[in-house]
């Protein structure tokens, strides 16, 4: 296929030298931006006289077949053409003549592709905060059932405090909210189109960009025209709202690893996100969970891929740009791809109250609960907080708990402690009195779902 900028030269480009420039091997998935770009522009040119409406028709009836080809598999790409839009003009022009030749008038290659992935990112976008929506909602399924679990609260990996299970899953629902409005922010900030900013400085021709920008979806044409065709601050963006989402993923995987490993074994996953050992008979793997656990780091890598790509480029646009695509691509469809599984393994993974509530009455977690049973009685938190340290000393030194230390034990050691201690330090006392906003409490919990909840139904 003859190079769109061919004139100039005087002999063929190496082929090493076009293998290497070529990009249609990864910006071939956008071929129906490319395409639906291109019908937008060419009836904008019939609609400003700039070309006749005759050649309009002809255009774009050639695009519609064009599409209808490649997504039926009748039309194959190309491969040795230089990208996604040659490939497509080349075929126009093959199909129906003078009249594809004329489709580029008053647009640059620049432009072009500046739209054609602006307009690709956008549907990958929303197609994640669709994923992360549905993420979400399984969180929500899961904590609503486990609203009153019991399970230890970690801090340093350390058991800490009780809590329960429903509240450690919607600290990851809250994440997933936070993650969906990075997203939507992001695609606010890209959503408008540099169609018509040329090669950098705009074009002589009396262009309507508005008109483009509003048939495909923007919601304004770029300001400046140089600023248009050089912008990636959207691509950066998205790779950092997906490397964020990522590190999300990632510490939620983790604890999925923990929890259904044989020394917590807090929950079971599902056969059908599980593999098996080629040697050892009895394993069960929690191989998609580590899967994205590792795909993190590739995102991690992609965006600062892109951003270093970036950091010394002068204006406007530079063949260093065509490093923009595989990057961003990669990021969209690893997240997109973990996703798509992360859901429905939350979904089906199975919960095992017995064991979180075993794994909760050891570790004297109600320690603080203790402490604060004694100041609510009058006894300065420090004085409470040291001798609790002191009786939790000696429940070691016994191999006690503190729910079965003996009584006058106890009344050795203060007088403020009364019949109603036991009750008072129960694991089931300590959640359901963590009425605080944000707490552990079942109610609480219940009220973060219902918080999260109303949240999705306005994505």
């Amino acid at each position: 296929m003859s190079k769109l900028w061919a004139g100039r030269f005087s002999k063929e480009l190496d082929s090493t030298a076009n293998d290497f420039n070529s990009s249609i091997r990864f910006d071939s998935r956008m071929y129906k931006q490319d395409i639906t770009g291109s019908m937008a522009h060419a009836a904008m040119l019939g609609a400003k006289g700039i070309i006749s409406q005759e050649d309009t028709d002809t255009i774009i009836a050639g695009l519609s077949e064009i599409l209808a080809d490649l997504e039926s598999g009748k039309l194959d790409f190309d491969w040795e053409a230089e990208d996604i839009h040659s490939f497509i003009e080349g075929e126009l022009t093959h199909r129906v003549g003078d009249a594809g030749k004329r489709l580029h008038t008053a647009r640059s290659r620049n432009d072009q592709v500046a739209l054609d992935i602006r307009m690709y990112l956008r549907d990958c976008g929303n197609e994640i905060i669709g994923l992360v929506k549905e993420l979400a909602e399984a969180v929500c399924e899961q904590a609503l059932k486990n609203a009153e679990t019991i399970m230890p609260g970690y801090t340093h990996l350390q058991r800490g405090q009780p809590i329960t299970f429903g509240h450690a899953l919607m600290a990851y629902a809250m994440m997933l909210t936070r993650d969906i409005d990075r997203f939507k922010d992001a695609l606010k900030r890209m959503n408008v189109s540099p169609l018509g900013s040329g090669a950098l400085a705009g074009t002589t021709y009396n262009i309507d960009r508005q008109m483009t920008a509003k048939e495909l979806g923007f919601d304004g044409a770029a300001v400046n025209s140089i600023d248009g065709v050089s912008d990636r601050d959207f691509c950066i963006e998205l790779c950092a709202a997906a490397a964020t989402l990522m590190m999300h993923l990632s510490r939620f995987s983790e604890e999925i690893i923990l929890w259904s490993s044989w020394e917590f074994r807090f929950v079971e996953l599902d056969d059908a996100y599980t593999t098996g050992s080629s040697i050892m008979p009895q394993k069960k793997n929690s191989d998609m969970a580590e899967l994205v656990r590792g795909k993190t780091g590739r995102v991690y890598g992609n965006l600062m891929g892109i951003l270093t790509v970036m950091k010394g480029l002068p204006l406007a646009y530079n063949k260093d740009m065509q490093e923009d695509k595989e990057s961003v691509f990669d990021s969209m469809d690893t997240v997109i791809m973990c996703l798509k599984v992360f859901a429905p393994m939350v979904r089906t993974m199975k919960v095992k109250p017995e064991n979180m509530k075993k794994a909760a009455s050891e570790g004297f977690i109600n320690a603080t609960d203790l402490a604060d049973y004694m100041t609510k009685k009058g006894v300065p938190f420090r004085d409470a907080y040291k001798l609790v340290g002191q009786i939790v000393a000696l429940c070691i030194d016994k191999k006690w708990t503190l729910d079965d230390m003996p009584f006058e034990e106890y009344k050795k050691l203060s007088d403020v402690f009364a019949e109603d201690l036991y009750e008072e330090i129960s694991l089931e006392t300590c959640v359901k009195r963590r009425i605080s906003e944000g707490g552990t409490s079942p109610d609480s919990v219940r009220e973060q779902v219902s918080y999260v909840e109303e949240f999705l139904k306005n994505v």
